[in-house]
């Protein structure tokens, strides 16, 4: 009986910490719903095999479980490419889970842990954080081989150019491709730069903070 009211404590802690993950940070922020099923699937399945493996295999139960963590890990990372935040509330799932679950964790612990957890994700990636800088992969339509050039020219079609790696360069076609982080200007220099010559042919849709 004991173990029963355990394992549903800890049970009911796991479903309360992945709730406020889900839908109280990740979704409102990020709006994705395909990622919302496959967060709540897999915190609530490790939990699930950790708890009935601890149960009926003693100690080595707990061993599987963070070797499932493992493997669970790596299977999601080879597949659809997702963002990096998205990656960290991926594995924030996963570990909720294999908290929650251990049998042998005090239920104070757990819950302070995963508190600890929930706290971390809120704060770093809140979106007044950095909230003017962002990354873009963009396409110019001019090969710099100035270093100064470059800067200037991405200065003048994104803001200020805070560190960028160039990825591609064409010579026949006369274009380079470059992932840029860079600072928003303010809303008059966007103005002024509105009203300036087109300077990128082509970017990337995907603007996220850095």
């Amino acid at each position: 009986m004991d173990s029963l009211r355990h394992l549903t404590a800890h049970l009911g802690l796991d479903l309360t910490a992945i709730c406020l993950l889900t839908f109280a940070i990740y979704y409102p922020r990020h709006r994705r719903r395909d990622l919302v099923p496959a967060y709540l699937s897999l915190n609530v399945a490790l939990f699930t095999i950790v708890a009935a493996l601890a149960e009926v295999g003693g100690s080595g139960g707990t061993a599987i479980g963070f070797g499932l963590f493992g493997v669970l890990s790596i299977i999601r990372l080879r597949s659809d490419a997702v963002q990096h935040e998205e990656v960290a509330y991926y594995f924030t799932t996963l570990v909720l889970g294999l908290i929650c679950g251990l049998p042998r964790l005090a239920f104070g612990l757990a819950a302070a842990l995963s508190a600890v957890l929930l706290l971390v994700v809120y704060t770093a990636d809140h979106p007044r954080l950095l909230s003017g800088v962002r990354r873009a992969v963009i396409t110019l339509d001019a090969v710099h081989s100035d270093p100064a050039a470059l800067r200037a020219d991405l200065a003048l079609r994104l803001g200020e150019p805070l560190h960028w790696s160039v990825m591609e360069v064409d010579f026949v076609r006369d274009l380079m491709v470059l992932d840029v982080r860079y600072r928003e200007p303010g809303a008059g220099a966007a103005r002024r730069r509105s009203s300036g010559p087109e300077a990128v042919r082509r970017a990337d849709p995907v603007l996220d903070a850095a």
